[in-house]
């Protein structure tokens, strides 16, 4: 059965198809569904209602957090974080588990991340693996960025789509990764800092190496 790759845009899609388009065996699917959990939960599920898979992946480029995650560097999630899912209180953040209305996170199969990882770093990958955050507003300041490696520790990379794609994963019971490659630090917004193109072309050079993978 095939993989279904979700990203965002088309930039990521047409990143990620460039890269698979050198396997010698039939390649993902891949589908540009929107930015966002909405529209990533949305788009992932009418794909997996129309088809067959046996894998998910959320993919695409994304914020990496100083000292876990270099721009140009490529991170491999552990577990998919709802990071702002939850209430704001006078003591600080509390997660929507502790509020009892459900779930912020899915953890991603270890062996799964394991065998991905062995071969992303036999082809020369440089790769960093931990919890990958699901925003719905991107990370603009230093303060944000702190409050956000506190809440959540070891987090390497911030996103807006993972979480959607993997409860969508979760309620068609459907194995899930996060992939991303790191285009910019997560905290102050300075543009001019921004490698989007390298990390486009990190993404394809990325799914180059996972011809053969076992992630199918």
């Amino acid at each position: 059965m095939p993989t279904l790759v979700i990203t965002a845009v088309a930039a990521e899609r047409d990143a990620v198809l460039g890269g698979s388009r050198s396997w010698r065996t039939p390649g993902p699917d891949v589908l540009a569904v929107g930015a966002g959990p909405a529209a990533s939960a949305a788009g992932a599920a009418a794909a997996l209602a129309r088809g067959d898979y046996d894998l998910v992946i959320n993919a695409g480029i994304g914020g990496g957090f100083p000292g876990l995650a270099p721009v140009g560097s490529t991170v491999l999630a552990t577990r998919v974080v709802a990071a702002d899912l939850g209430a704001q209180t006078a003591d600080g953040f509390v997660p929507i588990e502790e509020l009892g209305f459900g779930t912020s996170a899915f953890e991603a199969d270890p062996r799964l991340v394991a065998r991905v990882g062995d071969a992303l770093r036999a082809a020369g990958v440089p790769l960093a693996t931990g919890p990958a955050l699901t925003v719905s507003t991107v990370t603009g300041t230093a303060a944000r960025a702190a409050e956000l490696a506190e809440w959540h520790p070891g987090a390497a990379v911030e996103g807006m789509e993972g979480f959607g794609v993997a409860t969508a994963a979760a309620a068609f019971g459907v194995p899930m990764l996060e992939l991303r490659t790191i285009s910019n630090a997560v905290g102050p917004r300075d543009r001019a800092a921004w490698r989007i193109p390298d990390a486009l072309r990190a993404l394809a050079s990325a799914f180059a190496a996972l011809e053969g993978s076992p992630t199918r």
